[in-house]
């Protein structure tokens, strides 16, 4: 009885694999009345069951390290995969993901403020963290990757990205010039700044100094204090 069922189930296992096979798009192939539906499988589609390609490294400089957190394990190597095939497509050389130490967080609160009071219960949070370094790649094209990754966020994943860039010498004199120049344009912006925001407080406050050069120091104060009063009264009026 036993060799007989064993034969049984070898041959069935071996015509159920041979339909199989026999049933797998392998390739597209065309006879007389025309092409048949047995089409190749995509490689895009292929490469989701295989491990992520890579690009290699010429010479190993670090552009940014990417540091992705959640509470779920799962999540977290779903986006890690997903972070390291779209920086292959972008043509970024990406290392990783280096599991990072766990945080984890516990607390102790009371279970009730009633009957329960007495008694406490623990609370225990878990942080897992994944570490992806992109290597020799261009600034602006990390940027595209970061705004890739930041569009298509999956739920209850935290980045954070750490970025180097490599400037020319001279680069704190060039920095100096654009602030000199980023100044000069906010000038015009803090003079509606006053108390009641007034289009006129700086050219108040230069009459007055011109003001206060002509005539005396009591007469100028007397007159400072007319104008505040009078600024006042805009101001709670509305004007």
């Amino acid at each position: 009885m036993r060799p007989a069922q064993y034969r049984f189930n070898s041959s069935l296992r071996s015509s159920t694999s041979s339909q199989q096979a026999n049933e797998l798009p392998t390739k597209s192939t065309t006879t007389e009345s025309g092409p048949t539906d047995n089409a190749r499988v995509p490689r895009s589609v292929q490469a989701l069951y295989l491990a992520p390609l890579r690009r290699e490294a010429e010479y190993g400089v670090p552009s940014a390290d990417l540091q992705l957190r959640s509470y779920s394990r799962r999540g977290l190597i779903l986006f890690s995969d997903f972070a390291l095939r779209a920086a292959y497509y972008l043509g970024l050389p990406a290392f990783g993901p280096v599991p990072l130490p766990r945080i984890t967080e516990r607390w102790t609160v009371p279970r009730s403020h009633f009957i329960h009071k007495k008694s406490q219960e623990n609370f225990e949070r878990i942080t897992s963290r994944r570490l992806i370094q992109i290597r020799d790649g261009n600034p602006e094209t990390v940027q595209i990757w970061l705004a890739f990754l930041r569009k298509h966020a999956y739920p209850g994943i935290g980045m954070k990205a750490n970025m180097w860039e490599f400037e020319k010498l001279g680069v704190g004199k060039a920095m100096d010039a654009a602030a000199g120049e980023a100044k000069g344009l906010l000038e015009p912006q803090w003079d509606h700044a006053g108390a009641g925001k007034i289009p006129t407080t700086v050219a108040r406050a230069k009459a007055l100094e011109e003001l206060a050069k002509k005539e005396g120091y009591a007469q100028t104060v007397q007159r400072i204090k007319e104008e505040l009063v009078t600024s006042r009264q805009m101001v709670a009026g509305g004007r």
